[in-house]
């Protein structure tokens, strides 16, 4: 079983200018995405782990190339993160399913040597429905100069019958962030880094 891939669509962006700031290097941030049919569409299918696992592998290992490439290298992406777009004749849980397992992810993590999980999203929409990446730090999940959201569409995508399966990824954080991170916040209201909420 292989999951049957519409097309491939890049996204790809440089900032040059920031909060009418110019920016030291350009600011790069950079996502592929599958367009997938939906084994799953207009059913209710109790056990998703065949086409989960059959997918999973696939798309992470198309994708993460994509991603090297648009990166440069694996170690030049510091910032990453994942989603899926599921289309009106599917579930959340069908978005869910193909991103929310380490045969996709590990792809990803692996080739860039991350240490943190993958940010991400998971949602239902028509074609052209805003596909929103969130991003974080691969190694250090504190770090607050790495939030970012990449946002795009495909104006064909996803459609009734298919998922859009997403990458993100940015060569560096906010050019101009200047808001501190957690373990600031953490120190100054004397709270455990392994405990934030003090629970």
């Amino acid at each position: 079983m292989q999951p049957e891939v519409r097309k491939i669509v890049t996204f790809e962006e440089e900032i040059f200018i920031e909060g009418f700031k110019k920016t030291e290097h350009p600011w790069h941030l950079f996502a592929a995405a599958a367009v997938v049919k939906n084994p799953w569409a207009g059913r209710f299918v109790e056990d998703l782990k065949s086409e989960i696992l059959a997918f999973g592998p696939v798309l992470g290992e198309l994708l993460t190339e994509r991603m090297i490439k648009l990166g440069g290298s694996g170690d030049a992406i510091e910032a990453y993160g994942k989603a899926a777009v599921v289309g009106l004749d599917g579930e959340i849980e069908h978005a869910s399913g193909l991103i929310h397992t380490l045969r996709f992810g590990n792809h990803y993590r692996e080739a860039v040597g991350a240490k943190s999980y993958l940010a991400f999203t998971n949602t239902r929409g028509p074609a052209d429905a805003p596909i929103m990446i969130p991003l974080m730090d691969k190694n250090d999940a504190g770090r607050r100069s790495h939030y970012l959201t990449i946002q795009f569409s495909i104006p064909d995508a996803p459609r009734a019958d298919e998922v859009v399966v997403v990458l993100g990824g940015a060569t560096s954080g906010r050019p101009f962030h200047r808001i501190g991170d957690r373990y600031q916040d953490l120190k100054e209201m004397g709270r455990d880094v392994d405990n934030p909420a003090a629970v």
